[in-house]
């Protein structure tokens, strides 16, 4: 008979996830002990929210959910904002905190808090670990994190219940769902077809959901039949390779792409989640039809039609059974990534972030996987990096939170462990994350990371400048990045110039070591480039 942690462990590896992520509290050591038994991994991380984060990335990376553990009280406290990148990023999560049991729960007060309360909102569902009742309980976390569109669930378990026996029961679900998503006949897209058939200039604007699916080949396929521009939400660069010719850039909500959006005679969202796009009304008169894997309850985009389904097969019925369409995006794309480059191409005296971002992608091998912080180099990293295949470009979108871009990357060197990972981060986010070097270097998961040292929070000084109020509470800088990394057992260097940079990641690559770059920039030009962009 198994005990309620070996079932939990077993559902875990079983789900395609070998490791756990997080900082263990007393009532863990029986879960962590199971997973040793099994061969699994334990990653021991400095910060209960970068283990959330990493966890969550690798379930975005994977499809399999990813799990992170906490200690009960300050530990799951701790751990909410990594939760809430899950929700808000729609990534499969599987977060664990430990709990004292009932009767220490019931008339304890130190350390303890309603953890089910404080998750509720930011988790699809939660539960306390039962031992009667945890083989459905883990059947039922598999099913809510993974389905469209993903997010994390919560469990509290209770030390009283990690090492109890587990009654065995007769038939049950399999734990991970086989279900089959049947196409639509012809006649069931024949108003979607008529709309495509009468558009001369379609545009697509691609969104989470063709992730969900593993659609990017069938969205590719598409554009390239209607001859439409793509823009895609940062979340998904690389759906669509970005040296193809109908690669227009990213949706960032600016008064830039409206220019080219406003062009088209139908607008064809793919998968698009509306946690994606900037909290504005939506700007366009232009028909709109929603492709979507999960109904869109909010209503901000005003669609004319929803065709609610897997999107591999919508995708490939649509291209099957439309007209090849005019090539107009590729001239339409061509000339909105020429006006982005115009954009960003500001003035500088000395090593500017858009020259940095230009030389990192011309030195690092094509299949380099990139995260991205939260904060103003935010806006240089997705207009300036390009991303060839889809999950190759991580960062946080829907949250937006700093301190995502250590733990992201080390989940994707976990996931793609013989390609090179480089994270590219502000200082202010570097700062947040900045004990997960530990993390990096201990378990052996070496990634690069680009410091873009502005020596302020960049994005917080240009709000003060366009108001008129003066910079006050920001400033960072004397920080001594070789010693900072090598504190950690890592490499560090800083770098002022392109050939300083450029060298830097060069011997980063052939290190094979963890390795900060500190890029000391001017980011004097970041007004003019986020009110050319972003309409702040």
């Amino acid at each position: 008979m198994s005990t309620t942690v070996e079932v939990m462990a077993d559902a875990i590896k079983e789900s395609g996830t070998s490791f756990i992520a997080g900082h263990p509290g007393g009532e863990s050591v029986e879960l962590m002990e199971a997973l040793r038994q099994r061969d699994m991994r334990f990653i021991l991380m400095k910060q209960e929210v970068a283990g959330a984060m990493l966890a969550s990335t690798w379930g975005e990376i994977s499809g399999s959910p990813g799990v992170c553990l906490s200690t009960r009280g300050p530990g799951a406290a701790n751990m909410v904002n990594g939760v809430a990148y899950a929700f808000l990023d729609r990534a499969p999560l599987i977060a664990i905190t430990d709990q004292y049991s009932s009767p220490t729960y019931s008339t304890g007060l130190r350390q303890r808090i309603d953890q089910m309360a404080l998750y509720a909102p930011i988790v699809k569902w939660g539960s306390t670990i039962n031992a009667t009742s945890v083989r459905q309980q883990m059947r039922r976390a598999m099913r809510e994190t993974t389905s469209c569109p993903p997010g994390p669930v919560h469990f509290d378990m209770p030390q009283s219940e990690t090492t109890k026996d587990v009654p065995e029961i007769g038939s049950q679900a399999p734990l991970i769902a086989n279900t089959l998503f049947p196409g639509p006949d012809r006649s069931d897209l024949k108003d979607l077809l008529k709309m495509l058939g009468q558009s001369k200039k379609p545009i697509i604007l691609v969104g989470m959901g063709v992730l969900w699916n593993r659609a990017s080949t069938q969205l590719v396929a598409l554009a390239e039949h209607l001859g439409a521009p793509v823009l895609t939400t940062p979340k998904c660069k690389g759906v669509i390779p970005e040296d193809h010719a109908l690669r227009a850039g990213c949706i960032i909500g600016g008064l830039i792409e409206r220019k080219l959006v406003s062009q088209a005679d139908l607008i064809i969202t793919v998968g698009l989640d509306t946690v994606e796009l900037q909290p504005k009304a939506w700007p366009y008169s232009t028909p709109v039809i929603a492709l979507s894997n999960a109904p869109s309850l909010d209503a901000s985009v005003p669609a004319t039609m929803e065709v609610v389904g897997n999107l591999q097969v919508l995708l490939t019925r649509i291209t099957e059974w439309s007209n090849e369409n005019s090539n107009w995006g590729g001239k339409a794309s061509e000339i909105f990534r020429q006006d982005v480059v115009d954009a960003l191409n500001t003035p500088s005296n000395g090593l500017s972030p858009q020259r940095a971002m230009e030389v990192a992608r011309a030195t690092l091998p094509r299949n380099t996987i990139a995260t991205c912080d939260a904060g103003a180099s935010r806006l240089l990293v997705v207009q300036k990096w390009e991303s060839y295949g889809p999950r190759e470009f991580l960062t946080s979108n829907g949250l937006g939170s700093m301190g995502y871009a250590i733990p992201g990357a080390l989940a994707a060197r976990i996931a793609h462990p013989d390609r090179p990972v480089v994270a590219f981060s502000g200082d202010g986010g570097f700062l947040m994350a900045v004990a997960e070097l530990q993390t990096s270097v201990r378990e052996n998961l070496p990634i690069i990371v680009i410091v873009l040292d502005d020596e302020e929070i960049g994005l917080i000084r240009i709000k003060q400048e366009l108001k008129g109020i003066p910079r006050y509470g920001v400033k960072l800088g004397g920080l001594d990045w070789e010693k900072i990394a090598q504190g950690f057992g890592a490499d560090g260097i800083a770098v002022t110039t392109e050939q300083g940079l450029q060298a830097a990641i060069k011997n980063a690559l052939q290190s094979g070591k963890t390795t900060v770059i500190a890029a000391r920039i001017d980011s004097s030009g970041y007004v003019a480039q986020f009110n050319a962009l972003r309409e702040l």
